[in-house]
Order: structure tokens, then sequence, then C-alpha cells
């Protein structure tokens, strides 16, 4: 089917965030669409990255088109069927479709009425789920969610992904001190993940050196759960913990599209935050680890080569994410001596972004905290850079309070305190 889709923001809807749903487990989908505004909302949907892993049929016609489909077939997980019929006529074609229907088959009615008492009868007669028309992308993906998502296994944390616009801009140095303010200054639980497995630096950095780590998980998926991976963190702090990388050529580490997927989903069902420090290179797993993340930091140096490759990666994320946000940009690296460079003004503007921060060169005050195995904030939390890390995890939280009023107790924090008193007693 073509697609005729120019901006997927026609197709959202202000009211529904869906920007924290998970990906959906694997289903089979057909719909039924009567419109051609509804094709393309269907066919939006289906391209979603929280939709990766579903298979849809997305077809002209109504109600007859859909008997037709199933009178000698089995039916899909879920039907999506839309109706320009009354009240009346849509129960007797429901009522049609109910002869058809596999048991388990789930139905969502898109449909012209706004009436409660149809939406009730609806109900009672073994429809999921109904929305009016049109029915945006936002709408669809929600109800998809609440239909199809394990509250049980659902993941319920957020992760950050750090990607560097080229080598050496500096990123992995960005994402393990963001990571340590979100979980020391913030008090946020956050996993760090080391997913450039021959030269990864989170063991150096935070001078730890764990027999365990990403690669047994990633080559082990069979293994892979939260119990499993809690044995492969190194614990850093108390709300931070690292998953290592095993830094080491004695193999090479070629993956297929998913293979960090299991990691990915068992870490986020334990922690708030997962941070992943995600290696300069282009290959089908960066691909697919960058279009699930839930935000995505590009670190770039002001250089041309790094406006290019900065350029070609917010092209390609907002194809691969066209209804999440967009991906944000720190400028490192700036006004280093003796070095031509663009300013941080020319350099925004042909990618019409916003940068998250612009970080001063400073070999000095970098040199001498990773040497001493420190985050910057440990080093010195007056300084400037310290500062604009604190406000970099600040705009990441979306807290507008200073990380002191982050450490104050929580209001539940007494009862928690006695309850666990108490079970341990």
């Amino acid at each position: 089917m073509e697609n005729s889709i120019t901006s997927a923001d026609m197709f959202q809807d202000p009211g529904v965030d869906i920007r924290d749903i998970r990906p959906l487990p694997r289903l089979n989908i057909d719909a039924f669409c009567e419109t051609e505004a509804g094709l393309s909302v269907l066919q939006a949907c289906s391209q979603d990255r929280r939709l990766t892993r579903t298979r849809w049929q997305i077809r002209s016609g109504g109600i007859n088109t859909a008997l037709e489909a199933y009178h000698s077939t089995s039916t899909p997980h879920l039907i999506i069927l839309e109706s320009a019929a009354g009240p009346d006529q849509l129960l007797a074609d429901i009522m049609k479709l109910a002869e058809v229907c596999d048991s388990g088959t789930r139905v969502l009615i898109i449909g012209r009425s706004n009436e409660v008492r149809l939406y009730r009868e609806l109900i009672r007669n073994g429809v999921s789920d109904y929305l009016v028309s049109p029915a945006s992308l936002s709408e669809i993906i929600a109800v998809l969610d609440t239909l199809f998502a394990d509250p049980s296994t659902a993941p319920s944390g957020r992760s950050i992904a750090v990607i560097g616009a080229k080598g050496g801009t500096g990123a992995s140095t960005l994402a393990h001190n963001i990571s340590w303010s979100l979980a020391n200054q913030f008090k946020h639980e956050v996993v760090l993940a080391d997913m450039d497995l021959p030269f990864g630096t989170v063991n150096i950095n935070f001078d730890q050196d764990p027999t365990l780590g990403i690669a047994d998980a990633v080559y082990a998926p069979e293994r892979v759960d939260e119990v499993y991976l809690d044995r492969l963190l190194a614990e850093s702090s108390e709300h931070l913990s690292l998953l290592a990388a095993p830094s080491t050529l004695e193999r090479t580490y070629d993956f297929e599209a998913e293979s960090f997927v299991s990691v990915v989903e068992s870490a986020l069902r334990t922690t708030q935050l997962l941070v992943l420090d995600i290696p300069h290179c282009w290959n089908n797993w960066t691909r697919t680890t960058l279009m699930q993340a839930d935000e995505i930091i590009i670190v770039a140096t002001p250089e041309l080569a790094s406006l290019r490759n900065t350029k070609n990666l917010l092209d390609t994320l907002i194809l691969l994410r066209p209804n999440d946000r967009p991906a944000h940009l720190i400028l490192n690296q700036t006004g280093m001596p003796k070095r031509p460079e663009i300013s941080a003004t020319d350099f925004c503007s042909p990618l019409n972004i916003k940068p998250l921060a612009v970080i001063e060169f400073d070999p000095q005050f970098f040199g001498t905290a990773a040497n001493n195995a420190h985050m910057l904030g440990e080093a010195d939390p007056n300084h400037k850079i310290s500062q604009k890390i604190t406000e970099i995890a600040r705009e990441l939280l979306g807290k507008q309070d200073m990380p002191e009023d982050a450490k104050k107790p929580s209001p539940l924090s007494g009862l928690l305190s006695k309850l666990k008193r108490k079970t341990s007693a």
C-alpha cells in the first residue's frame, strides 16, 4: 500500500500522550477502512516503533469485506473495523462479525456515533473498545497498549540513549556523568549500560572490575530475566548500577538487530532510568536500539564532519521515530584553543534545533577527574561544567527543582522504613 503521509503531526492528539508506551508484543492485526483518512492513520500506526513486532493487513472496505475475509480463514489477535453505519446497523454488523470471530480475537470499532448508549451496547456484545471517527494515531496506539500490554511484565523505566556524532566527541564521558547526576543528585535508580563491548570505558571511569557484564546477557538471551540481570550489575553507588562491557578483543562482536532488546527490556523492568552508552557505529543493532529508546542524545563537536553526521542522524531518527520527541543535541568541546570551529548558532541553525547544552573545552578538569576515576560532580560540584551536567539531568527528568530538593525524603519514606523494620523483625 502506498504511504501518502507527509507529516506525523496530522495524526497526533495532544490530549493523548503515547511517548512512554513500550513496544507491544507480537500480534497479528487486520484493519478494514472505509475512508482514505482511516487508511492513512492506520498505515501510520503500523509503522510506529512501538508496533514493530506486530503484523498488519490493512484493506479498503467495511464489514462485508471483513466477513468475506474470514469466511474460510481464522481471525487475528485484533480486528480494527472502521464504519460509517448508524448505531442500529453497526450493532447488527457486530453480531454478524461475532459469528466468524475465533475465541480470543479482540475487536476495535472506529465509528461516527458519539452516543454513550452505543458504546455500552458494543462493549456488552464483546467489542473491546470504540473510538469516534476520525481517530488519531495517538488514540489507536493508546487503545492497543491498554488491550495488549501485560502490566505484570511491562517495563516501567525509561531509556536514554547517548551516541556521538563521530568518534572522539566525548559522548561516553557525558553519558557516564549524566548517569551519575541522575542517580546521586536526583536520587533516581539508574542502570548505566556500556554497549561498546570491545572498547567500553564504564569500568575504568567508575574504577570497577566486574567479572560479569553486558556481554554475558547478550550471548545468553535465553537466560536474561530480572534475576539474572541483577547478578550482572556492578553497584557503583546507592542508586547507580553498571552493566559493564568486557573491553577486550578476544572475540569479535557481531550482533543481530534485536540482540540487545531482551537486555534493555529486562533492565527497564527493574530500574527507573536506563542510560545506554552507544558506540559511534551504524549497524542493525544500533539502529534498533536508537529507534526503541525513549530519549536520544547526540553529542557533537563544532566541526563540519560532526555537523554533517548530526544532520544525517537527526533526519534518520525522524523517519524511524515519527511520533516521538526529536533527539537532543549536546555541543561538546567548544572553544578549543587554535582550532577553527563552527559557532553554536551556525551549527544549530541548519539543524533547526536548540542544543540541550553547550559545553566548553576544559582538558584540565576532565582529565583530572578521569585520572582519579571521579565524575565531574565529585571532582568539583561547583564547576560550571558540573552545573551544566546537572541542568542536563534536570531537563531529562522534566524537573524544575534543584538537586537539593530531590534529596528531600519522600512523605512515604517513614512509613516504608517502619514496614522494612517490621518485615525484618
